[in-house]
């Protein structure tokens, strides 16, 4: 993920900063810069009258607008297609977290020059529908159909999310995963099955064209089969090749999100304390170009062992509790060949 700073006294700030917590100074993320802007009270940037504060910078929103844009909102809150009603004030809070956890996906995409195009720019285009099944509105099935995201807000309520959590035996549960996973559903969609890679795929994760329904209900009705973690990255992933796909291009967001993380903090881990490995250090990279799986992969288990004995040291539970299996390694690799290889050549366009 992006080092920011702050403009005034070079601070870092987190993706979601509204302010710099050293100095008081109001920033907003200018999203085609994949930057950090100073801003004033009444939402302008000193100096620079062709941007402006989203209209939604009240309920947590910090990204910049152009001036000339059709909306005053932000594409990232536009990508929003549906949403809880105004007036259901503790939903709305919901959304308030859950689009934080959208503009962050937004850019990692663009980090991975992904391509994405608006639903209202293009029909089959990507679009968030963000409700609550805490609210009026009914049951909230997470999921993906024809480039629109569903999200139950009510994975926001940690006692929610844990419940559901250990009732389905997860081993992994936040709202960063969730959007990651739906995102590797609309990719599949987009890249894979409208391409020349699907019968690569089909070979790997297995026939898309299977009844998904039946699927769904073998999985509830039987579970897993024996000896799954022999071949994929998680229970969910053996109920359908869809969900396999989806599970392992969420995986690769979370390695490929942590390494560039710790490539622009300047990460390295010297050779000397890491058994066999006395010849080299390993250093992160932020990105790893599309022949570079492998040496990613060899990376990431270095990182991901401290990491997971970081979080041991402050008693929680592993960062990465999974275990790259030979077959779920090829299937990681494919995933990191269709990133690599369908990568716009610029800013992805719902940032710009």
């Amino acid at each position: 993920m992006l080092l920011l700073l702050c403009p005034r006294c070079s601070s870092i700030l987190l993706l979601e900063s509204l302010s710099c917590p050293a100095c008081g100074r109001e920033v907003a993320f200018e999203p085609a810069a994949l930057t950090m802007r100073a801003v004033d009270d009444d939402g302008s940037v000193p100096g620079d009258d062709s941007l402006s504060c989203c209209a939604n910078r009240v309920w947590g929103c910090n990204w910049l607008v152009p001036q000339e844009a059709e909306s005053a909102r932000c594409v990232a809150c536009r990508l929003i297609r549906r949403r809880p009603d105004a007036d259901d004030t503790l939903a709305m809070e919901k959304l308030a977290a859950a689009s934080q956890v959208e503009r962050r996906l937004l850019v990692q995409l663009a980090e991975l020059r992904l391509p994405v195009e608006p639903w209202f720019r293009t029909e089959g285009g990507l679009a968030f529908d963000l409700l609550s099944s805490r609210s009026g509105q009914g049951p909230v099935t997470i999921g993906h159909a024809g480039g629109v995201v569903t999200i139950d807000l009510a994975e926001t309520l940690d006692d929610h999310r844990e419940a559901l959590r250990v009732r389905l035996g997860e081993a992994y549960r936040t709202m960063l995963g969730h959007f990651r996973h739906e995102i590797g559903h609309y990719y599949e969609w987009k890249l894979v099955e409208q391409g020349p890679l699907i019968e690569e795929a089909r070979a790997l994760f297995g026939d898309e064209r299977q009844s998904y329904a039946d699927a769904l209900a073998r999985h509830y009705r039987y579970g897993s089969p024996d000896n799954w973690e022999e071949t994929f990255i998680s229970e969910y992933a053996t109920m359908h090749p869809w969900e396999d796909f989806a599970e392992c291009f969420a995986h690769y967001l979370h390695i490929s999100d942590v390494m560039s993380t710790a490539a622009v903090g300047g990460m390295t881990l010297r050779p000397e304390p890491i058994a066999g490995r006395q010849d080299a250090a390993v250093v992160p990279r932020a990105s790893y170009p599309e022949d570079g799986f492998d040496d990613m992969m060899d990376d990431w288990h270095w990182v991901s062992l401290l990491f997971n004995r970081v979080n041991r040291a402050m008693g929680k539970d592993d960062l990465y509790p999974f275990d790259i299996v030979e077959p779920v390694r090829r299937k990681l690799a494919f995933v990191h060949r269709v990133v690599r290889g369908s990568a716009s050549g610029t800013a992805v366009p719902v940032l710009s």
